[in-house]
């Protein structure tokens, strides 16, 4: 335990937790996650880390409970909390990537717009999502909140749902259809106000961003190294889409160089063969934890 200020950070409990613990990982901390406990530990002396379910993050935060941390983009709107929020944390992994909220309704029924839901009864884990959604449509109209299994609500329990949809399977399923999107929705790094006019708090949370940041923009990227002829070396400079300007190296033999550039993975089976035609030799592909612009 450190005798020295701390940072109090509000990690998500559920289903954004493993995918947490990666990020934490590749930005270079181990952070240890028990079944057992709420309070996972971190090898940072600076940060208290606490599991929190990602819909009462925001209140906590606001109250001051928390300093920081990770909820989505749904429920800091959900709660209307008074926080600030520092970052999009998309990333390309399960389920750090956008998630819809679709007011949906029952294949063949006659409502084929939102205006169409006027006076009709609308069932929502998201409530306050739900009638703000409404309220921007001029539709007024009777919100329940759901305990879950709001997709086998209608036509019965509810003339029609907002809900989560990441591959629409779940609606499919169940016989519903999409009438517009309501919300799309990313995990944010939001913090508390005062916590923020803090100034060795402002610090450690700039830290822990950098090194999160960095982590998620290397996520869909590698880098690159091959020895190349100086004669070859402006068609590989053509061929190389770098995130920022190729470093060239000079090799013991003159006539070669050393050079190595950050790409996007995708690119990766394409690139190799140009590469390799043009005149490069040894390439190297070596993934990347972290960019930090």
């Amino acid at each position: 335990m450190s005798d020295g200020p701390r940072l109090r950070l509000g990690l998500p409990k559920g289903s954004l937790q493993e995918t947490t613990r990666k990020l934490f990982a590749l930005a270079g901390y181990d952070l240890r996650i028990s079944s057992r406990s709420y309070y996972p530990d971190i090898d940072d002396p600076e940060l208290e880390c606490i599991l929190i379910r990602p819909q009462e993050m925001a209140r906590y935060i606001e109250q001051g409970v928390m300093d920081c941390g990770i909820t989505g983009l749904d429920w800091l709107l959900e709660t209307q909390a008074k926080v600030e929020e520092l970052a999009n944390l998309r990333a390309p992994w399960p389920n750090y990537g956008p998630v819809r909220w679709v007011l949906a309704v029952k294949e063949g029924s006659e409502f084929q717009r939102v205006q169409d839901l006027e006076g009709k009864r609308i069932a929502a884990e998201a409530v306050g999502l739900t009638r703000h959604y409404l309220s921007q449509h001029g539709v007024e109209a009777n919100v329940e909140f759901s305990w879950g299994a709001t997709e086998v609500k209608p036509p019965i329990l509810a003339d029609a749902i907002v809900d989560v949809s990441e591959t629409g399977s779940s609606l499919r399923a169940n016989q519903l259809r999409v009438l517009d999107v309501v919300l799309e929705s990313t995990p944010r790094f939001i913090a508390n106000r005062e916590a923020l006019g803090d100034p060795w708090k402002r610090g450690k949370m700039d830290r822990l961003l950098m090194l999160l940041n960095g982590a998620i923009a290397a996520a869909t990227r590698v880098s690159l190294a091959m020895n190349v002829p100086r004669t070859a070396l402006p068609r590989v400079l053509e061929i190389l889409p770098a995130l920022g300007t190729p470093t060239i190296s000079t090799l013991a033999d003159e006539q070669w160089v050393d050079v190595s550039a950050v790409v996007e993975e995708k690119q990766v089976r394409d690139l190799i063969p140009q590469l390799a035609e043009a005149g490069a030799r040894g390439i190297i592909e070596t993934p990347l934890n972290k960019i930090i612009d």
